[in-house]
């Protein structure tokens, strides 16, 4: 019935569109209730909804504070949006400021950042859905995977940024109301004084306030945030979509929203052991735990529930992504002639690309939706420095840039494999952000700002 409702209302909304810039950006005319639930219901991934409990249950307390540390990144790029909007006007993507304030050799290094970091994103929703299915019923993974991406596919190819941000507002409505269901029932169905004792005597590291790898956790995952937000065209994208002077609030409004949903969504996590789940792997807990303490009706609100938060997520990386292949590789490079209605066309098979290529990444399950995500981590941590230095500071080098942004992924990529996933953002960011301040001391350049205005 979901899947029936969304591509319906993709082929409704595609209507709207007559060319790319419709197609992208929603013709730049998204107000600020759309605006606010656009962002929510983007940061309100599966992994909010799937690996905030599995944060819990690996890192207690401390993961799940973690974990709400993410609501930093659209918080600090509230201010930076408004002025994204004034500096460029006429943008499309995060790509086209890279080119256009570092250049090439420094855009290429972001693109390939920003592209992998897509994917694995893509690759880690899409494996929620079959994870989601499988931990709640009998439905095999790859089914469950197959059909939560064929489904995203098709109405983001029709329907374009509008159907995204029309089927965000619907989704983020249907995400929070599950949200305080599942908290409601689970806090009648299990006794706090039982879960303290329970976690005292099995776990006690989850309460332990000097947890080591906790805490390196809070700082990881908030450079994490950070960092994606900063640096995706998923936000970029939606920045350039909304009115003229909304997206300051916007994301102001998101972030103060989405704060209290990990720590809403981790809680149930730690329920687990005395409930007497067997958890056959960290990140199916939240579903499980859901199916035990509501049984049927569970399983429908955390599947609706998580359903919801994947289409959303999936849809937003897939014409977000398709946007930059479009913009910055077809149009920039390789046709730059080419018209509105062929970069539309362009933009819709590069989306049925996307797809297949994450399909194909899914089949064979790989690792945990923490593991997988924060591969990405070094990467993402690094290109926070080149783009919130490039937006304020006109000394910033594009020599400093391409170098912070290649060191400090590759040293993150170290810390990642030699300590754990929870310190590769943190390493990575940590490195970028010395060798641009150093070259911008050594080295300042004086960059017109009027040169965004392409």
């Amino acid at each position: 019935m979901f899947s029936i409702l969304w591509v319906s209302l993709g082929y409704y909304w595609g209507k709207k569109n007559k060319n790319f810039e419709d197609h992208s950006l929603a013709g730049r005319n998204i107000g600020l209730a759309l605006a606010s639930a656009t962002a929510v219901a983007t940061w309100i991934t599966s992994n909010t909804t799937m690996l905030a409990p599995q944060f819990a249950l690996q890192l207690g307390i401390w993961g799940i504070l973690a974990y709400s540390t993410a609501s930093f990144g659209l918080l600090l790029f509230a201010p930076m949006a408004k002025r994204i909007q004034n500096l460029m006007p006429h943008g499309y993507t995060s790509g086209d400021f890279m080119r256009l304030r570092y250049g090439k050799k420094a855009w290429a290094v972001f693109l390939v950042f920003t592209f992998f970091y897509s994917i694995t994103w893509l690759v880690s929703m899409s494996m929620a859905g079959g994870v989601l299915l499988e931990s709640l019923s009998s439905i095999d993974y790859r089914i469950g995977m197959s059909v939560i991406l064929f489904v995203c596919v098709v109405y983001t190819m029709r329907g374009g940024l509008f159907a995204v941000i029309g089927t965000d507002f619907i989704q983020s409505i249907i995400i929070l109301a599950g949200i305080v269901v599942v908290g409601v029932a689970v806090i009648y169905t299990v006794d706090l004084d039982a879960l303290h004792s329970n976690l005292k005597s099995d776990s006690p590291m989850l309460i332990e306030i000097f947890y080591p790898a906790a805490i390196m956790s809070v700082f990881n995952n908030l450079f994490f945030g950070i960092g994606e937000i900063f640096h995706n065209n998923v936000w970029w994208s939606r920045t350039f979509a909304f009115r003229k002077g909304l997206a300051q609030k916007a994301y102001l409004i998101a972030g103060l929203v989405w704060f209290p949903i990990p720590i809403a969504a981790g809680f149930i996590a730690l329920s687990s052991g005395v409930l007497d789940i067997a958890i056959p792997a960290a990140d199916m807990v939240g579903p499980m735990v859901i199916g035990k303490v509501l049984g049927k009706a569970g399983a429908i609100v955390a599947f609706i529930v998580v359903f919801s938060s994947l289409a959303w997520c999936v849809d937003s990386l897939l014409a977000s992504t398709s946007d930059m292949i479009t913009q910055d590789l077809y149009h920039k490079i390789l046709r730059p002639k080419a018209d509105d209605i062929q970069l539309k066309k362009v933009a819709q098979n590069v989306v049925l690309g996307l797809g297949v290529v994450t399909w194909l990444v899914c089949l064979p399950r790989i690792g945990t939706l923490g593991t997988i995500l924060f591969f990405a981590g070094p990467m993402v941590g690094s290109m926070i420095w080149p783009v919130t230095a490039g937006l304020y500071s006109k000394k910033t080098n594009s020599t400093g840039v391409f170098w912070g942004m290649s060191a400090g992924c590759i040293t993150g990529l170290v810390a990642y494999f030699q300590i754990g996933w929870y310190v590769g953002a943190l390493v990575g960011t940590i490195v970028s952000l010395l060798i641009v301040l150093v070259s911008t001391w050594f080295k300042p350049d004086n960059f017109d700002f009027k040169r965004l205005r392409e």
